[in-house]
């Protein structure tokens, strides 16, 4: 009934027989209704080239900036039995103060003076190392004793064979010298037979001569016994040089063998010190550990184990700590629609469960109640609730979030993307599609470097 088009139903169609048509066209109001209609339209027509801030909506809760700074379990690195509390629910804590003391439950580690007596092996053996490593100079300074004592007795029996070589010469030369007396002998005696029986010389001469020949034939055979008796003489110095060969070798061998056997014994007494000290410093280490300690200033938020004389595992949680410093941030989710559409450095906008809020999500400038906040890192493997996660540090450029908050605290926030007129907005709504993707200034220098 607002007349916005050229084709007139009255022509084709007679409105008196409706009392609708009657009441209106009787009406002197309908010509207002009509001007509203157009007027709203005109306004809402003008309302969708308003301008609409894109944004990514997120929830979460609030954390800390830091892992070192988030609340933490304290567990026992042994197993053990709980003795004493030293500290309650609700106690500040600084670094290194006792919070719990357990006792031993392994029947290895039951001895009161394992330590010292662990202490006591380990010097044992090194002791032991010690004679073996002396043992091993001993036996190398007997092997250098008998490498000198070799030395001598080949040099000396070396000359005991040049000796006999020696006597052997001069035998054979003293055999020659009687070999030729006697063929001097022999012709004497036979000319002396001769001029006897010429009858030139006496009976008595040849009798001489004869008795000197036989001294020669006696002394020539005393000769080849002294030249045989030397060249014996050489074949006992060369089977001395052999045998003395033999002996110090089997000396040195058995010097070197037992040298060996040292060093085996030093080696494996050394690995056993080794093990032993490995095994003092467990021991060490392990009665520091009875005493649970904190390992940053914080407060005792709760005790998970409870009593006393109850028996715990290793890696057993005792109490939860909540640091006493640290630097708030927001630890947010959202869908992995929008996950492409932040990054790094991003602003963000954030306000927390208990302070007042008035979010208007396209127009972030009239909103009331909100925080400034910079992405500092988003988590590239989606989490267990099918979402991205993203953490937000306080914007420094901004104002200054509660100092009342509580780690744990509800939060929602919103990343701030383009402008663009409220139709699009519309558009996109309801066609499902992503927010335009767009990247800032610093961003854009980083991809080109």
């Amino acid at each position: 009934m607002l007349n916005i088009t050229n084709n007139r139903i009255e022509k084709s169609v007679d409105l008196n027989k409706y009392r609708s048509a009657k009441i209106f066209g009787e009406n002197s109001h309908y010509k207002i209704i009509n001007r509203i209609f157009i007027g709203t339209g005109i306004v809402l027509l003008l309302f969708m080239f308003f301008p609409w801030t894109q944004n990514i909506k997120g929830s979460g809760y609030v954390t800390t900036l830091k892992p070192n700074q988030r609340p933490q379990e304290i567990q026992t690195a042994i197993a053990g039995r709980i003795e004493k509390w030293f500290v309650q629910e609700g106690d500040f804590v600084k670094k290194g103060d006792t919070i719990v003391y357990i006792s031993e439950i392994k029947e290895d580690y039951f001895d009161p003076n394992l330590v010292e007596n662990t202490g006591n092996q380990v010097k044992a053996k090194e002791s032991a190392v010690e004679s073996y490593a002396e043992k091993v100079k001993a036996l190398e300074s007997q092997m250098g004793a008998i490498q000198n004592e070799r030395g001598l007795k080949f040099k000396q029996a070396q000359n005991k064979l040049k000796q006999a070589y020696l006597k052997v010469k001069s035998d054979s030369i003293d055999l020659e010298a009687v070999k030729t007396q006697l063929k001097i002998a022999r012709t004497q005696f036979n000319r002396s037979v001769n001029l006897n029986n010429e009858g030139l010389k006496p009976l008595t001469d040849v009798e001489e001569k004869r008795v000197k020949l036989q001294d020669v034939e006696a002394k020539i055979i005393t000769q080849e016994n002294k030249y045989l008796a030397s060249k014996n003489e050489v074949l006992n110095a060369n089977m001395e040089l052999s045998r003395i060969n033999a002996e110090y070798s089997e000396k040195t061998a058995k010097a070197s063998s037992d040298k060996q056997t040292a060093l085996s014994s030093q080696f494996d007494t050394e690995a056993q010190v080794n093990k032993l000290k490995n095994q003092y410093t467990n021991y060490k280490i392990r009665n520091g550990l009875y005493y649970i300690t904190a390992p940053q200033d914080g407060y005792v938020n709760r005790a998970l184990q409870s009593g006393i004389g109850e028996t715990i595992k290793e890696g057993t949680s005792l109490v939860s700590i909540m640091p006493a410093n640290f630097e708030l941030a927001v630890e947010t989710y959202i869908d992995p629609i929008d996950f492409p559409l932040v990054h790094k450095g991003q602003k963000v906008s954030v306000w927390f469960d208990g302070w007042p809020t008035i979010v208007f999500s396209g127009w972030p400038g009239v909103s009331y109640g909100t925080f400034g906040g910079v992405i500092v890192a988003k988590e590239n493997f989606i989490s267990t609730n099918g979402k991205y996660r993203v953490l937000i540090a306080p914007d420094p450029k901004d104002k200054k979030w509660p100092e009342l908050l509580s780690i744990g605290a509800g939060s929602e926030t919103l990343a701030l993307l383009e402008d663009v007129p409220i139709w699009f907005e519309i558009w996109r709504t309801l066609n499902g599609f992503p927010p335009n993707f767009y990247k800032t200034e610093s961003q854009s220098k980083t991809e080109k470097k």
